[in-house]
């Protein structure tokens, strides 16, 4: 397995100390950092920022929401910074969700499956330097008869892009979005992956999307992983909270009662009450309670926390399910952090 890690979601921004980070990630063996991007900077810019600061990793978008551009802007976007990193760019696609998306950026969350799709198809049509045309569940281009002004015609790409077949990454958690991805993308980035479950939770929408899917895709590549915390005592235990407090914020908080993906996904992991419960609690006020309702059980699967042999054992199971970038977190704190880099990737090799 190869080593991926993230810089953030844009919530900071200090270019000085990123240019090291990234620097010093890339010379401790990591082979691709990626961002997020909701409400802070924006991570178009900083991975372009980032490609001139590096030589050999890749850089991944995780995720760029499709609702906050165009499905040729995107492809533009990505061709940029492919050309601007030498060809080590990964166009990680997502749909984020409805708080964000018509809170944030003001479109309506509808047809997510559908605009997924029509921009993964957009993209590669821009990229094959054809005129583009496309008629989709949610896009059409040139515009239909009877939208806009009529003047619309199809364009093609004015400029030759470093690559025709930039990896496309997306993360995806329902049911039919894996599938959709397995059919469609180069790389699935799952969230709060549990591997014990993968066969159980994941294996027939990747069967039913595999099916479909085009030869000349090759394997679906699987980013997914958890937080490292080497050996006994406190940092180890403020490691595991960290990660029961994340979970417990995704499945209580991050989404309405009635539509919360995380929470749907707890369920289906078999933490039926658990997630019912914490959910309960994080919106009555009770965050701490509803983080505390979190199973020791979980945090033993989705982390890589305890004695060198013990995560030397985890690091094999998430191997074992096929995952190809085992994706880490290093605590803040963390003593000698690119020696921990240098351990768990000679690992996971």
């Amino acid at each position: 397995m190869k080593i991926s890690m993230a810089i953030g979601a844009g919530a900071s921004l200090n270019p000085q100390s990123l240019a090291k980070t990234v620097q010093d990630l890339e010379s401790a063996g990591v082979d691709l950092v990626w961002g997020g991007e909701i409400y802070g900077y924006d991570l178009v810019s900083t991975l372009a920022f980032i490609a001139g600061k590096t030589k050999s990793m890749e850089l991944m978008t995780g995720i760029l929401p499709v609702y906050s551009r165009t499905p040729s802007l995107i492809a533009q976007t990505a061709i940029t910074i492919d050309a601007l990193s030498e060809g080590r760019f990964v166009l990680g696609l997502g749909t984020s969700g409805p708080q964000v998306i018509e809170g944030w950026h003001g479109v309506p969350y509808s047809k997510p499956l559908g605009l997924t799709r029509d921009v993964i198809n957009i993209c590669r049509k821009v990229w094959s330097g054809e005129k583009v045309e496309h008629e989709g569940r949610a896009y059409n281009l040139p515009l239909s008869e009877g939208e806009g002004t009529g003047l619309g015609k199809a364009l093609r790409l004015m400029c030759k892009p470093l690559r025709q077949d930039i990896p496309i990454a997306v993360a995806a958690i329902g049911p039919k979005n894996v599938e959709m991805t397995a059919e469609l993308a180069n790389v699935w980035q799952p969230i709060h992956f549990l591997p014990e479950k993968f066969h159980e939770v994941w294996g027939e929408s990747l069967h039913a999307g595999k099916a479909k899917r085009a030869s000349d895709l090759g394997d679906l590549k699987i980013i997914a992983g958890g937080t490292v915390a080497l050996g006994k005592g406190p940092s180890v235990d403020v490691a595991r909270k960290a990660v029961r407090d994340n979970v417990g914020f995704y499945v209580g908080g991050m989404g309405a009662r009635d539509k919360n993906f995380y929470n749907d996904l707890f369920k289906r992991y078999g933490y039926e009450e658990e997630a019912a419960s914490i959910q309960d609690l994080f919106l009555s006020g009770k965050r701490e309670e509803a983080f505390a309702a979190v199973p020791d059980e979980y945090v033993d699967r989705a982390s890589l926390t305890g004695d060198e042999g013990h995560v030397r054992e985890r690091i094999q199971v998430y191997k074992d399910v096929g995952v190809t970038y085992l994706d880490i977190n290093i605590p803040a704190g963390t003593e000698n952090p690119l020696e921990v880099i240098e351990k768990v990737k000679a690992w996971a090799e």
